[in-house]
């Protein structure tokens, strides 16, 4: 058997910088560096509502009713977690990573959650995708309210 050729000092820099841009790419498109920010004013209401899908962690409080402003909603930076308010007394929650390449996402605004890293939107109601790259919806978690505070189910 005849030994293997030891690959360049060339070939071996060039693999070491496309792994280190991969690594970066990788990273920045899964940073959780997003704000909490909210839509528009808060309302305060103790109806309840919820989403079809189980979450993790049932019971742990998330934000009260007056946080979540109608028609907005809020980042959960530390819960990975979305909370919306579509229409007075309707809380909603949806994981908070973009379904295109799992970047988390930023902010609510104008009735829409945003992803700052490619520019989808999806609906507040639903989760639904609404612009941009992403097709599959915003996976939904299950919140109910308990007097002023919104925990999960």
């Amino acid at each position: 058997m005849s030994p293997m050729p030891s690959p360049s000092r060339r070939a071996l820099l060039q693999g070491a910088g496309l792994a280190a841009v991969t690594v970066g790419a990788v990273a920045a498109c899964g940073s959780d560096d997003s704000e909490s920010t909210a839509g528009t004013t808060a309302s305060s209401s103790s109806s309840t509502s919820s989403s079809s899908a189980p979450a993790a962690g049932g019971g742990a409080e998330l934000a009260s009713v007056a946080d979540v402003p109608v028609g907005g909603g809020l980042v959960l930076k530390e819960q990975k977690l979305v909370l919306t308010q579509p229409t007075a007394g309707e809380f909603k929650a949806f994981s908070s990573r973009c379904t295109h390449m799992g970047c988390a996402v930023g902010a609510v605004k104008d009735g829409l959650i945003l992803c700052p890293c490619h520019g989808s939107k999806f609906a507040i109601a639903d989760g639904a995708p609404k612009d941009g790259p992403a097709k599959k919806p915003l996976e939904p978690a299950e919140v109910k309210v308990n007097g002023d505070k919104i925990t999960l189910a």
